[in-house]
């Protein structure tokens, strides 16, 4: 199998993120980890990279020797995969695409709308595609709710409410390890954390299903929890081009909830449900009341959503496939730019320009909240 090679910067040791990415990609063996600059510490960097089996020269100090190296070449990487803290992500994914490298990047994609559209040109100028990881998006069923609405089952879309509460960081004192730490630092989370860890995901979530786009929003975040400087609860209420309008809640001290992203989709014919945390089935509920469970395995799903699926019905597929089905996209558009068979309707993850509409929604709530909870456009 003719493999694409990445490269990795960050992910290093005590990185669940990092390993998340290389598990993900490894699922369908569509490419291998060749290159890396994973750790502050050029030993640590080195120390993984050997335990990976990556050749010594091809271990970096720094992302800017590895931009330079890999882009010159010959048997370069196909694409890098940025997982560091969001502080770095706007100059990490500059430097790979000015070096003409394919760039997959956790959100938030960076800190301002100016990073953003500056990383939507050069990418667009040189022709390179840019994966932001909206994990959830890769799940069959958020595929297909996605189908279902663009095929107009639910009609004109009313309204929609959608929700990512998790109790992690519910307490003073307690930051959530390595993890929460730097999310709850404004040095490296910028000016928000909840809303740039979850809303983030709520946004595209709901964007993504619905092709709706936000024409405004009123935001109200607070740090609730003693010693927090960064929102910890956000509420934003919204209103999309069209008329629809929506109520989107994201919270980091909700206790009992782990992972709870919900997205509730009212048409004027029906009803979507859909939750990540049970992500095997989606939720239809018809105007006379009718309600259906469509699960994922079966001949309900659509094509172009059952095509990612692994496993029989019954055999639980989870996170690591959602991800992995966005890479699986990423890689063969990769392979089909550089055979000449591409084209845009092809893709099908999160682009730099989904990534780009996350940053705008950020600084408008930052905007709303800020001027007294007022109505900001985007």
């Amino acid at each position: 199998m003719n493999k694409l090679a990445y490269g990795m910067v960050g992910g290093g040791p005590g990185s669940f993120i990092g390993d998340a990415h290389r598990h993900s990609i490894n699922l369908d063996g569509l490419a291998e980890l060749k290159a890396g600059c994973f750790s502050r510490t050029f030993e640590k960097t080195i120390e993984k990279g050997k335990e990976w089996g990556i050749e010594e020269d091809r271990l970096y100090p720094d992302f800017e020797t590895m931009a330079k190296a890999e882009g010159t070449r010959k048997d370069g990487i196909d694409f890098v995969v940025i997982v560091t803290p969001n502080v770095s992500h706007y100059p990490i994914a500059k430097a790979f695409l000015n070096a003409g490298i394919n760039v997959s990047c956790d959100k938030p994609l960076c800190f301002t709308s100016e990073q953003a559209s500056d990383l939507q040109k050069i990418a667009k100028e040189r022709g390179l595609l840019f994966l932001v990881t909206y994990t959830y998006m890769g799940h069959v069923t958020a595929k297909h709710a996605k189908e279902i609405i663009r095929r107009g089952d639910l009609g004109k879309i009313r309204s929609v409410v959608a929700e990512f509460p998790q109790g992690w960081l519910a307490y003073e004192g307690e930051w959530g390890g390595k993890q929460g730490k730097w999310r709850a630092d404004p040095k490296q989370s910028g000016s928000v954390n909840c809303l740039g860890d979850l809303g983030t995901h709520v946004e595209n979530a709901v964007a993504t299903m619905t092709g709706l786009k936000i024409k405004r929003v009123l935001a109200k975040m607070d740090a609730v929890v003693p010693g927090r400087v960064l929102d910890d609860n956000d509420f934003v209420m919204v209103e999309y081009e069209g008329g629809a309008t929506g109520l989107y809640w994201t919270c980091q001290y909700a206790i009992g909830h782990d992972n709870s992203l919900r997205v509730r989709i009212y048409g004027e014919n029906g009803t979507i449900q859909w939750f990540q945390e049970e992500p095997e089935k989606i939720t239809v509920i018809s105007r006379d009341g009718t309600i259906n469970e469509l699960h994922r395995g079966y001949g309900s799903i659509a094509p172009d959503a059952a095509k990612y699926g692994r496993l029989p019905s019954g055999h639980p597929e989870g996170w690591f496939e959602a991800m992995g089905n966005l890479y699986k996209s990423f890689i063969n558009c990769i392979k089909a730019k550089r055979d000449g068979s591409f084209k845009p309707e092809m893709i099908d993850f999160p682009t730099v320009d989904d990534g780009a509409e996350g940053v705008r929604f950020i600084e408008a709530c930052v905007k709303s909240n800020l001027n007294g909870n007022v109505w900001v456009d985007m």
